[in-house]
């Protein structure tokens, strides 16, 4: 009997860490296509590893970083309703699983950005309260994360432009931003790490 379990302890942490390796293999690789520009290429390989990943939310995560990034360029104009779709289904789906988790809400309040910034007229009375109450819920979730301090700043400092808001304090929370880039940590492969180079060219920027 001792022998059994043995032998089936072996084969089970075999199979974990084979599909450990592949996750790894993959994620890596669907990473390096979006670096590389090859947005759509990403997309799928993603879209392959969340249908095998389902207790995991970092798949679904870059699908909606990749299409919320893709939803902000210009020359994607007649494409951004069919992008923040499905950045919207992959959020709403792992938001069911964990809803307080910070970095997804983080991007759902960018993907709702990106539909704003692309006809303010029509979308800005509606988004921009449900956007600062994303906001508002994830800086009690999350209060000492970088993406969460510097994207709120970023999105009331674009709020500012049309309402004439002294963005010192905003200024003042970019910068502090940066700082926590510095000591926030997350040991999770692929954990988000993105943003410092954006805030500190935001800073640059800043008016005080």
């Amino acid at each position: 009997m001792t022998k059994i379990i043995t032998t089936l302890s072996f084969f089970i942490t075999t199979f974990l860490a084979v599909n450990a390796q592949q996750y790894e293999q993959g994620m890596g690789k669907a990473l390096e296509f979006w670096k590389e520009g090859k947005s759509i290429d990403a997309l799928a390989l993603l879209e392959r590893i969340a249908l095998t990943e389902k207790d995991n939310w970092l798949p679904n995560y870059y699908i909606a970083l990749i299409s919320t990034n893709e939803a902000f360029n210009p020359s994607n104009k007649d494409k951004i309703n069919a992008l923040l779709t499905k950045a919207d289904e992959v959020l709403a789906l792992e938001l069911d699983k964990n809803p307080n988790n910070a970095e997804l809400l983080l991007l759902q309040a960018m993907s709702k950005t990106a539909l704003l910034a692309s006809d303010p007229m029509t979308y800005g009375m509606t988004l921009s309260p449900k956007i600062a109450g994303i906001y508002a819920r994830v800086s009690v979730i999350a209060p000492e994360n970088p993406r969460v301090v510097f994207c709120k700043a970023e999105f009331e400092m674009g709020l500012a432009k049309w309402t004439g808001a002294d963005v010192k304090k905003l200024c003042d929370d970019v910068e502090k931003s940066i700082g926590l880039f510095a000591t926030f940590k997350n040991e999770t492969p692929f954990y988000p790490r993105w943003g410092l180079d954006r805030a500190q060219a935001n800073l640059k920027n800043c008016t005080k």
